[in-house]
């Protein structure tokens, strides 16, 4: 299969001709993308701001966990309702210098994440110890990272 057909594949799908046909199933997948969104900038940016040492209170101990999980929730919810706006018009999509640097900026950001879990720094800051270099570094990616993806989120309608 080629790329052109499956992006044909992709728009053809019975989800995308949903919301291609109803505005009301449109409106819902969008919204449930804007929940997601607000999940991760809601849990993710003041718990990066927590460890990069800018808020000092309450402890990563109490927070952390929670805001970690329902980052991750925000992040599912956001990518499988993107993905499926995406295929509304999947070709228009990438095409879209914004789509592509959102997307970009999403990958580093989970990679980020991913590379801060996997060296066990996150797991000892969360269960009580000081956030140390790695931690703080990756905190600051975070933040900007996300905040990027955001940017670019809301830069795709524009172009």
């Amino acid at each position: 299969m080629s790329g052109t057909d499956l992006l044909q594949w992709l728009a053809g799908w019975p989800g995308a001709a949903l919301l291609r046909r109803f505005s009301i199933a449109y409106l819902f997948v969008n919204a449930a993308h804007i929940l997601g969104i607000g999940l991760i900038v809601g849990a993710i940016l003041p718990l990066d701001l927590r460890l990069m040492g800018l808020l000092r209170a309450p402890p990563v101990a109490a927070i952390g966990p929670f805001l970690s999980r329902a980052a991750a929730a925000g992040v599912a919810l956001a990518v499988l309702s993107g993905f499926w706006l995406f295929t509304v018009r999947p070709a228009h999509y990438l095409t879209n210098p914004a789509f592509l640097i959102k997307l970009a900026l999403i990958a580093a950001a989970i990679v980020n994440l991913g590379y801060l879990h996997m060296s066990g720094a996150w797991g000892a800051v969360a269960t009580g110890a000081p956030a140390g270099g790695l931690v703080r570094l990756c905190a600051f990616l975070s933040f900007f990272l996300w905040l990027g993806a955001l940017l670019a989120g809301r830069w795709i309608g524009f172009l």
